[in-house]
Formats: C-alpha cells, sequence, structure tokens
C-alpha cells in the first residue's frame, strides 16, 4: 500500500524508511517546512531567566531542539521539563536532559497532547507560579517572538492560578510543492493511497497548495482525533484515527487495505 507521509521533512524521512521496512510504498511529501526561530533574542532571553519557572512545557520536538539550538554555554539545563509525547522526550533526552526531569504520559498512554500532559502537572500548579512554552510561530504571522499554537495548556494554568509566558523556537511554514510534489498528491487523492497526518496544519496546507482538489475518494490516518476532524473537513472520504505510535499507525493503515 502507498502511505503519503507528511510530517516535516526531517521526520518524515525516519517514518518513510520504517513504513517502508514494514512492507508499505512510502514517500514523503513534506507539508509543513520547518525554519529557524524569528527571533533569537528572545530564545537568549528566556534561557537566561529559567529560574523564574516552575517549568517548561515543549509541544514538540521541533520545539526542543530549537531551543536547545540556543542555549547559551553558562547556563545549565532546566530542572523541569514538560513534553506532551515521546518523541519530544527523545528530543530532550538527546539534548541532554536527564530522564528524572522529565514529565510526559507513558509510552501505553490512549493519546500523547496537552490532555494528557496537564492530568500528570495540575497538581504541580500553585498561584503566582510561572511556566514557559515552547512553540513554533507561523510565517504568515510575522516575526512574533511567543509563537502560535492552541492555547487549552495555557488557559488550564491560569486557571489554577498560575501564570503562562510563551517563545518561539522555530517558524512554521507552508512548503512550495514542486510540479512533481503536486503530481504524487494529485494522483494520491484518487489511487487508494493512505495520507498520514500528525498536524491539522499540514491538511491545512494541502487544501491550501491544491484549492481545486476534490478529496472525495482519498483516504487518511490521522493521530488525533483534532487532525481527523480537520481531514474530514477538507473533504477526505475515509479517516481513521490512531494513536501516534509507530505500531498503532501501522496498524491503522493495514486495516485499510
Amino acid at each position: 500500500m502507498r502511505v503519503i507521509v507528511t510530517r516535516p521533512r526531517r521526520e518524515a524521512q525516519d517514518w518513510v524508511q520504517t513504513l517502508q521496512q514494514a512492507g508499505h510504498e512510502a514517500l514523503a511529501l513534506p507539508l509543513i517546512g520547518i525554519a529557524p526561530a524569528p527571533d533569537t533574542a528572545a530564545l537568549q532571553r528566556a534561557w537566561r531567566q529559567l529560574d523564574g519557572y516552575l517549568g517548561l512545557m515543549f509541544v514538540s520536538a521541533n520545539a526542543v531542539d530549537g531551543f536547545f539550538a540556543a542555549r547559551p554555554a553558562d547556563v545549565p539545563l532546566p530542572a523541569q521539563t514538560w513534553a506532551t509525547g515521546p518523541g519530544t522526550v527523545g528530543a530532550l533526552r538527546r539534548a541532554g536532559v536527564p530522564a528524572q526531569h522529565i514529565t510526559a504520559p507513558p509510552a501505553d498512554a490512549a493519546q500523547f497532547d496537552s490532555e494528557a500532559l496537564w492530568a500528570l502537572v495540575a497538581g504541580r500548579i500553585v498561584p503566582g507560579a510561572r511556566v514557559l512554552i515552547v512553540r513554533g510561530a507561523d510565517a504568515s504571522a510575522g516575526a512574533s517572538t511567543e509563537g502560535a499554537g492552541r492555547d487549552w495548556f495555557a488557559r488550564q494554568v491560569a486557571a489554577a492560578g498560575g501564570s503562562v509566558d510563551f517563545v518561539a523556537s522555530y517558524q512554521r511554514q507552508r512548503p512550495v510543492l514542486d510540479a512533481a510534489q503536486l503530481a504524487l498528491a494529485r494522483a494520491a487523492a484518487q489511487d487508494g493511497s493512505v495520507w498520514l497526518f500528525s498536524s491539522s496544519e499540514a491538511v491545512l496546507n494541502l487544501q491550501a497548495s491544491l484549492p481545486q482538489q476534490d478529496w472525495g475518494a482519498a483516504r487518511a490516518v490521522a493521530t488525533h482525533a483534532r487532525i481527523a476532524q480537520a481531514a474530514r473537513a477538507a473533504g477526505f472520504a475515509l479517516v481513521r484515527e490512531s494513536r501516534p505510535a509507530l505500531a498503532d499507525v501501522r496498524a491503522s493503515i493495514e486495516s485499510m487495505q
């Protein structure tokens, strides 16, 4: 079965290789581009102010990579880091953060998202506690130092009496697809390929790249209910929801054969 992997380029290659080893015809079609942070000075300031935060919440592995790339040589590692899933945990470990300084949903959690993480850290938030959320910025929004993204976690912190600061450690961009990529996307809309979506933004970028395309014969696996909703709203005929763990994604793909 042909699988179209839409993750950013670096992550897409890992998934493509793994799915190919499992016997699938997996192809990368990155629908989110990753660029450096719009304001490195803001990252430097965040590192210098780490002592004022109860914890640092990272929304993705890209958020980790961008943040630690800006680490000043004389600043120690943060004492408390919070991650939404195993990919982000892996990035923190590669950055040198000890496992005991990372809080994240367990590998067998039903879902890897802000809600699952909040269940683990909610009891730590007391009035006056400060949290830093490290996330990405949208290139279309200009050079924001705070970034953009879902603010559900921040609202929970505020409701518990804490406060949240944001910093953008990388920038998301909509890739410009070349002629071959556009041809692949058009074919995969109707030839039985399975699209693998791990971001609602990837769905939106696909629609923007092919605004006239009919997705009524297309199939997709989405790694979260919100992403599945975006794919259905785009017109995908069949959308399966899956945990983002590789074994679950493979099972979901193979169930569509």
